[in-house]
């Protein structure tokens, strides 16, 4: 069982709510033209990959939706990580920040896993 007592407390939920902030404050720089599109898309999915993670929490009673949570998560991840790459082919994006972003969603990718790998590890117990 974990020792988390809530989904702030979770490395992989403090990841991706830093990186999605990262994000945020990214592409407050991107071009207005990009506001309705890769903006918004990007902000989305990157912000949903937190929301997933909260949603899976309270759902670690039940493990199959505990793990269909974290499955959501982790496709955002994904999604988030293809919206990264349109801002660096269209270079809005540096290499480095790329990078160190893509770096950051493949390590929640890996964590979210390793927690659908063992749901029952997350399940709370009953006090006895």
């Amino acid at each position: 069982m974990t020792t988390a007592k809530s989904r702030r407390d979770l490395r992989v939920y403090q990841l991706a709510f830093k990186s999605a902030t990262q994000i945020h404050e990214i592409t407050k720089k991107f071009p207005a033209e990009e506001k309705y599109s890769l903006t918004d898309q990007i902000r989305r999915s990157s912000r949903s990959v937190c929301a997933n993670i909260a949603e899976a929490w309270r759902r670690r009673k039940y493990p199959k939706n505990f793990v269909s949570k974290l499955t959501d998560s982790d496709t955002e991840a994904t999604e988030t990580i293809v919206w990264l790459d349109f801002a660096l082919h269209f270079n809005y994006l540096t290499p480095a920040v790329h990078k160190e972003l893509e770096d950051h969603y493949d390590h929640i990718n890996s964590q979210l896993t390793i927690m659908m790998s063992d749901p029952g590890k997350w399940t709370p117990r009953d006090k006895e």
